[in-house]
Order: structure tokens, then sequence, then C-alpha cells
């Protein structure tokens, strides 16, 4: 993990292009450094100045009288690289680069931030920009940057890749008294970037959430494995900008990077855990909610208010989102039927009408919380003649809590309902000027929780439902490559899937229109008839294809059709034939398919199949890999979903075959990364099963050169089946060891019961006292981009238990890794602690980990000797030993 420390905490700054031009970025940066209470030194750098703003300047970075911890860069483009270089030779470790003209500004720009690229690499730097507006840390009144105002302090992390956005939400954020442990400008990110500040601010205390206005992503691997390490405890949450295809390359021309799909983004950060706004104001709203509340389990809300119009546009609102509207229990009505007014809405929205006081709200609240078919409450006020604001928001502040369930609050007005605003913030209920940001709150929570479920999904490498055919489609796909081609024919293509165990329909391949009509007759009427060339991707653009062929005349006269027709639209495609299909007919029509996003790798698409998908628009995306989970998640968050499930009296479809056959194909692009698009389109599916009636398949030519480590082109790791492996312990005892899985949490708690005093000493340097959910999270639930944990599993009887456990936790970047180990006092002395050490040091090895450290008791003889039996080096320090492993 990159050491930020010298970054957002120096102890000495250097102002590279201080100035005392007051119209100056030199002057503006300089000036936010002195007299604001930051208490480090700051010297400025000025070739040409004594003094700038009344401190004395040196003429470069070299001269300055003490080593600097951070230096900031404010002068023209064409100087930085220089400036870079000396900065590296002097010792400096951390820059803001504020300057802007790199990559944006065409081939010159392009050419320098190559240059320094290569420098901040040769000298190990930590560079934030260029490009930017600098960072603030408002808890040290250190202001690195030329925004006019400070921040105030808080705990949010935010992280802006618009400078210009970023003071004018450092303003907005100062009027909502809004505060921030760090704000920072990434600008072009050519060194620190989302992971690397994800990873810092995920593991400070006093950042509670870390909030993000992005544009564009260069490195999706590392983003989503530091947000996957940090979402379950610290809520991180999007803006990203250019959901339109003009906003994208506004985006691009902007950051001078890759902006890809929004819908792939969309599923990035679901799969990440992280939830995404559509606003400023949703972005911190959010925040400061998840502050506040529990999360929501479900998006089911209730709604009670005094005003009728609020509370129909919140539930439009709720609908138009994708919420639902809770349906109150009869248990509920009932009770609300005895203490509401004759007049009231009997339904949700529970309009308590104008004259209700703070009993009758409070009554009709806690019966919705008490409801088990609601989620959350939202409590809508507006102030009428006998309505009290105060009151009324006192009464929420002690149901929320004596509540577990999330409550939302609406009080709608300025100056009469300021005072009750008040009381709500302070009690930390949330509350909304206007309904409608409220319901957004609630299932933009709802949707955080809905994204963390997906963060427990773990997919295996390698199936163990089913065997494919892996070989005989690697040899498919490199005949094809090595002919030159880049498209296979859809005989082809099913033949991919049919190694797969993808069912696809039968076919054959006619020659000649008497070899149609016979094959027609041999498949059996009615039959499909469809051009056959790799040089035609879609057949149906080009006359080539007939449906519902009866009779052998027929046949023939459709060969001749289709071959002509084929003809004169391509008359350079190459024609192989005609191929003939039987007729299937099934309920529905879905597709399955996926390209190679620029920026995620291979992306997973289903939904609504057919010729119509592009008038229609019912899919979703998904990233590989998937398990059956993960594949229910795309299936139904689609509108075609209400039909498969089952839909009046039309029998649902067999959805477990259905999330299979996901599973097989999210396979499929893991094991081939030739494989840049693949259209399974349409699939006809009913309750009795489902088939691949068409497909296309596009390659990559240059895969081949460019890939080496399997799974590289995937931004998500699966779980590491590879590293499964069976031995026995010294008493002949069997034993599996495996990469530790999110399911194990069980044996990991067992396995704790049965540590000592001293082996849990020697593994934690402390007692632990309560062996907590969080806690086994922590170690079964791990991102093996980053983290590898391998399991000594055995049987004893009927029950699977745990006796050791070793784990590696490497740097972002897999150069040094942290070894720690513990075997259960059960199995000590049997070799399972040379056994754990051995296999683990053999992964690094294969990871191309350069380092493996540890620190160790010591009084902990054992694994002094099993380290040193191995050329650990060791350094001894006060209370602890220091092993190094260069590998």
């Amino acid at each position: 993990m990159k050491n930020l420390d010298p970054l957002f905490n120096p102890q000495t700054i250097a102002v590279i292009g201080a100035s005392s031009n007051k119209e100056s970025v030199g002057y503006g940066v300089m000036h936010n450094l002195i007299g604001q209470g930051y208490e480090g030194v700051v010297y400025p750098i000025n070739p040409v100045r004594k003094s700038v703003q009344g401190v004395k300047a040196y003429p470069s970075i070299v001269q300055a009288p003490e080593k600097i911890d951070l230096a900031i860069i404010v002068t023209p483009a064409a100087t930085v690289p220089g400036i870079v270089e000396e900065c590296g030779q002097a010792g400096v470790k951390s820059l803001v680069i504020i300057s802007s003209g790199f990559k944006e500004a065409g081939k010159d720009g392009v050419k320098m931030y190559a240059q320094l690229q290569k420098t901040i690499r040769k000298f190990h730097m930590s560079v934030l920009g260029p490009n930017c507006l600098g960072f603030l840390r408002p808890s040290l009144n250190l202001n690195a940057s030329f925004s006019p105002q400070n921040g105030l302090k808080g705990n949010i992390a935010f992280i802006s890749q618009s400078g210009a956005l970023g003071t004018a939400i450092i303003d907005w954020a100062r009027k909502q008294h809004v505060g921030f442990s760090y704000f920072v400008s990434v600008g072009s990110m050519i060194d620190v970037d989302y992971a690397d500040l994800i990873d810092y601010f995920g593991q400070d205390p006093y950042t509670s959430s870390i909030l993000i206005y992005m544009e564009s992503i260069a490195s999706a691997r590392r983003f989503l494995s530091a947000a996957r390490a940090f979402a379950r405890t610290k809520p991180i949450i999007v803006l990203k900008a250019g959901r339109s295809s003009e906003g994208s390359k506004a985006a691009l021309s902007h950051t001078g990077s890759l902006t890809g799909d929004d819908a792939v983004f969309d599923a990035a950060f679901k799969r990440a855990g992280v939830v995404r706004v559509g606003t400023i104001g949703e972005l911190f709203d959010c925040a400061q909610t998840l502050s506040m509340q529990r999360k929501a389990k479900g998006n089911r809300l209730a709604i009670v208010t005094n005003a009728g119009g609020p509370g129909v546009i919140a539930t439009d609102h709720l609908i138009e989102k994708g919420g639902t509207l809770a349906e109150l229990s009869p248990d509920t009505m009932e009770n609300l039927n005895k203490f509401m007014p004759p007049t009231w809405s009997r339904s949700n929205p529970v309009d308590v009408l104008g004259d209700a006081d703070e009993k009758r709200y409070r009554t009709a609240v806690e019966f919705c919380l008490r409801d088990p078919g609601v989620d959350g409450v939202l409590a809508i006020l507006t102030p009428q003649t006998v309505t009290n604001p105060s009151a009324i928001a006192r009464m929420i502040t002690e149901l929320s809590k004596a509540h577990q369930k999330m409550i939302l609050t609406a009080w709608m007005g300025e100056i009469q309902v300021e005072e009750g605003r008040d009381i709500l913030k302070k009690a930390n209920v949330p509350v909304y000027a206007i309904p409608e940001n409220a319901v957004r709150s609630f299932l933009n929570i709802y949707q955080y929780s809905r994204n963390l479920e997906l963060l427990y999904e773990t997919p295996a490498t390698i199936p163990h439902a089913f065997k494919p055919e892996t070989h005989k489609n690697r040899e498919i796909i490199d005949r094809i490559l090595d002919q030159g081609r880049f498209t296979l024919t859809e005989r082809e293509a099913c033949q991919l899937l049919a190694n797969y165990q993808i069912p696809v329909i039968k076919d054959a391949l006619a020659k000649s229109p008497e070899e149609a009509a016979a094959l027609s007759a041999q498949i059996g009427f009615p039959v499909v008839m469809k051009i056959s060339s790799p040089d035609i991707l879609h057949k149906t653009d080009v006359g080539g294809v007939r449906l519902n062929i009866r009779t052998p005349e027929r046949a023939k006269e459709t060969y001749e059709e289709i071959i002509k027709s084929a003809a004169s639209f391509s008359p350079q495609a190459k024609i192989e034939g005609v191929t003939i299909q039987e007729m299937i007919s099934k309920k529905y029509e879905v597709l399955i398919g996926s390209k190679r996003d620029p920026i995620f790798g291979p992306v997973i698409v289903f939904g609504m199949g057919g010729t119509a998908v592009e008038i229609f628009k019912d899919t979703n995306v998904g990233l590989p890999p998937l398990n059956m989970a993960l594949a229910q998640r795309l299936i139904e968050d689609t509108k075609i979903y209400k039909l498969l499930k089952g839909y009046r009296n039309i029998a649902g479809m067999d959805m477990k075959a259905l999330q299979f056959l996901l599973n097989k194909f999210a396979y499929l692009l893991m094991d081939f990364p030739d494989i840049k698009e693949i259209d399974m389109n349409p699939i006809a599916i009913d309750e009795h099963g489902s088939v691949v009636l068409d497909a296309k398949v596009v390659l990559d030519p240059e895969v081949r050169k460019k890939h080496k480590r399997p799974y590289e082109h995937m931004v998500i790791s699966p779980y590491p089946e590879e590293y499964i492996k069976k031995e026995n312990l010294k008493n002949g005892q069997p034993v599996i060891l495996r990469p530790i899985r999110p399911e194990d949490e069980p044996l990991e708690a067992e396995m704790f019961t049965n540590f000592s005093k001293e082996t849990q000493r020697f593994r934690f340097f402390t007692l632990i006292k309560d062996i907590t959910h969080e806690l086994l999270i922590r170690y079964t639930q791990i991102d093996y981009d980053r983290e590898i944990a391998i399991i000594a599993e055995l049987t004893e009887g009927q029950r699977k238990k745990m006796a050791g456990v070793v784990r590696l936790i490497a740097d972002a970047y897999n150069q040094t890794a942290e070894f720690a180990i513990v075997v259960a006092d059960p199995w000590h002395n049997l070799g399972l602690g040379n056994m754990l050490t051995d296999y683990i040091l053999q992964i690094a090895r294969e990871k191309e980990i350069k380092k493996v450290y540890a620190n160790v008791l010591p009084d902990n003889h054992i694994m002094e000797h099993i380290f040193k039996k191995r050329g650990f080096k060791f350094t001894f320090q006060q209370d602890v030993c220091y092993a190094e492993l260069k590998l």
C-alpha cells in the first residue's frame, strides 16, 4: 500500500512557483498555507525573488534548508518534468502538481506526461495531479490548494476529479455546515488515484464515509479492489458524470481518459458495494443519512403525512425510482382505524390530517414502525395552524431511539419549521426540505445495503457442477485466428457454446438447393434457413434469414433466394452455404451477450431478446465471475423477469437452469480473453428449458500477445480453486489446504474457541475477548487480488473443522506482503505450521511478490525456528522481532 502520510501529514512543505502576485495561482497556494493555523514549516521556492509574502524564498528545491516532505508545483507545464526530477534528487517523496497542460493538451502534453511517469517511478514518489486543485485537511488547518476558502472540520473524505467543481462544493459545504476530514482534487491521476485514496481514507479513524466526484477511471481493477475492501465499513458514494453520450465526450475531453459505458459503471459500482447518486445534493444527503441511520433492509416505505399532496408526490417519486409503497398489515390497519379520525386516508400514505398533533403523529408512525411489512418510515410535516413542528420533531427523535427501523423526515417550509429541523438534526434523524429528497436517500441507503450483499458472493474459478471442454474451444479459437479470421460462423459459434454445455439448436450446413431440401427433411419441417458466412455478422440485415420453411420445394427456392440476397448486399463476403435449423417455438426469447468494455473488461448483458431488443432496451449488465446468487440478481433487475418467474396463469421458467446458463456463459468469458464480443440472441425459453437459436462471436487477435496470467483480463478476481490441495499431517490424518471462503465464518468462529491464551497472544499480540461477526467478516471475506488466506480443513466424525490458517496481505502493487499464521492447539506438533508456511510462500512466488515480512513476539520460538529455517532475516526491536524474506 502506498504511504501517503508525507503527502497528507507533512511537517515541511515547499511551494515551487510561489508568488507575491495576487492574481497568480502561486500566490493563492502560498497564502493558504501561511497564517491559517497550519503548524508545519512552509518554504517558497522562486528563483527570482528573495522573499514571497514576507517569507524567505529559495532559488530551488535542492537549496531548501531542510528535507521537504511535500512539494507543491505551480509552474508552467514545460518546466514541470525538470522540477520533478530535481525533487526526486532532493529526496522529496510527495508532490502535488497543480500545473495543467499535459494529457488533456495534445501530443506535446502526452509526451511530458510520459516523462513525468518515468521520473515518478524512478524515485518512488507519491504524486497528486497534475491539473488539480490540490487538497485540504481541515483538522490540521492545512489548505494545500488554491481554493479561496478552507473547508470545515468533519468526517467526510471527498475526492473530486474536477478542481473547479471542488471550489464550488467547498463553498456550498460551508453554507450547509458540512465538514471534511480530507478534500482532495485528483486531476489527471498520474500516480495517486482513487484506489490509493480509498485505501488511505478507509483506514483513517476520523473518516466515516468517502464521497467521490468521478468523470473517468484508469485502473478499474485497483479501484474495485480497494472499494470492495472498505465498502462494508465505510460507505463509498459516487457521483459519476457522463451518463449521456454527450456527457461522456465532455468528460473525455476534460480528463483525457477513457470514460466507458455508463451501464457498466452501474454494474461495477453495485458489485463493489458502492452507492451511485445523480446529484451533488444527493451525494451529501446520502452520506449524512448513512452516518445517522441504520441501513434499510428492503425498499418498502410507509409515509405518514399531515397533507395529502406531499404524500402523493412522495409516492410518485418512490415508485418512479424503483421503491415499493409498503402494504400495511391488517393488524396495523385495525390499530390505525381505532386511533385515527374517521376521515383518515385508510391506506399508505397515512394521512393524519391537517389538525394532527404530536400524539396522533406518534400513533401513526409507531404503528408503521411495528409493521413487519415496512422497512422504513417517512414522516412529512407541513406547517398548519394547530401543528407544532418542534413538538412533533421531539417525538420523532424519541421514536428513532426506540426503534431499529429507518426513520426519515421532510419538514416542509422555512421559518416555521426551522427549530424542528434543528431538533431532528441534533438527534441524528435525517431531515429534508422536500419529500422527494427523503425518498431518494431512502432508496440510496437500500441500494447500499443491497450492494453489500454482492460483496459476500465469491464465485469460483473452476466450475465443479459441469465439465466444460476447454481444450476443444482453445483449438477452435486458435484455428480461426491462425486463418486470419476474427469472426466465427454461426455453426462455429454454436460449437463453442456446446463445448460449455450451453444448449444450442440442431443444425446442418447445405451447400446446394438439393442438399438444403434433403437436410430440411432430415431435421424435420418446419425449419429455419440462414446464410452461413464468416463475413456476415448480422444475417437479417442482408436478407439472410427465412423462417417457417415447410416443404422440400420451398427449401430449394429459399436456398437460392438467400444466396442471391447475401451476394447482392455483401459481394465480397465469403459464402459457405446455408445453415438449416429446426424451428423452435417457446414462450419467451431472452438475450445473453458480452462485450469487452475498455475499462472494466468483459461484461455480461441479460434481458429481453429477439429482433426488438434495441427498441425495448430491457437489459441488465453484470461483471464476471458469477455464481447462482449473482446470476439471479442479474435476471431479476429486468422487466422480463416478471414474466419469466410466472405471470397470472402462465407457468414460470426454470430459474435455476437460467442461472446456471449464465454461470456457464461467465466461465466461457473467464477462460477465453480472446472473446471480444459474443451474442446469444435469441435464446428460446419456457418452463421445460432453453435453447440458443442464434449466436455471434468476434475475437481479438491481439490478446494472445498480451495476456500472460489467468484472469488478468477481469477486474474482479474469482475464488482461486487452483490453490486447493490435499496433504496428510504427521499422524496420517488427511487435511485439505484451500483458500478461505465467506461461508467459512462458522468454522473460523469455532477455531477461535480452540485457541489457548498463548496461541491468541502469539497470533494477535493480545487476547481477543469477543469474537464478533464483524471480526469474522474481516477474516473470511477477502479480496483475492490483495490478500490470500489458506485454511487447513479436516474432518472429524461427520463435522468439518478448521485447524489453522495462514495469510498474506499484499500492498496495492503486490510487491510486498505481510505474513500471519495460526494453528489451533489440538493440532500443534503435527507439522501443520511448516506445511502452511511452505504453501503460502510457494503462492507468493507464483504471484511474483518480492518480499514477505512478519512481526513476531520474542518468546514465539516455534515461529522463529520456522522462519530461520526458510531464510528469513531478523531485526530485533523493542517488544517485537521483525522477520523479512526476499523472494
